[in-house]
């Protein structure tokens, strides 16, 4: 445009703009305990998204369809106790498997997975199985699949959170 500086002009880099769509993502949780988005992105477009919560059909996490979540937030069992009955599916396994549903299976390979929350040991093998090859992260969990994910030639990058505010801001001005 004539007369526009080009120095005024600016937008968020690539890796900030695919975690803002994770952290909107994250929004649509329905998990008691935590809210979490993800977003698999290929050739700088968005292929999946995937948010954590019980399975379709199933009755909301925040509704009482986990008695696992419930029973954590009552305080009968710590965080990372139990996990075996949790019926809450991850972001990053909800993104993945809405690939297979709408027929990006093979778009996977060589993708990136963005992600609100570093992804567990089960969602780490998930992506390494489909072939994704690069993990953006806002924040780490103690539990997560890192060690795996850097075994396998994938690279993690943990963002600063910091990164995301004057641009979420932006978006409500």
């Amino acid at each position: 445009m004539k007369g526009t500086s080009t120095t005024d002009f600016d937008r968020p880099d690539w890796d900030t703009y695919f975690m803002i769509q994770a952290f909107l993502a994250k929004l649509r949780a329905n998990c008691l305990t935590r809210q979490i988005g993800a977003v698999i992105v290929k050739n700088y477009r968005q292929i999946s998204t995937g948010y954590n919560g019980t399975p379709s059909g199933f009755t909301n996490c925040y509704e009482g369809g986990c008695k696992r979540c419930s029973d954590r937030v009552k305080g009968a069992i710590k965080s990372g106790e139990g996990l075996e009955r949790c019926i809450c599916v991850h972001a990053e396994a909800n993104a993945i498997m809405q690939c297979v549903m709408f027929g990006n299976a093979g778009s996977t390979k060589n993708a990136t997975l963005y992600s609100t929350l570093s992804p567990c040991i089960e969602c780490s093998k998930m992506a390494i199985t489909v072939g994704i090859d690069r993990v953006v992260i806002l924040t780490r969990y103690a539990e997560d699949g890192t060690a795996i994910l850097k075994q396998a030639g994938v690279k993690i990058l943990e963002m600063d959170p910091s990164k995301l505010e004057s641009w979420i801001e932006k978006m409500f001005k």
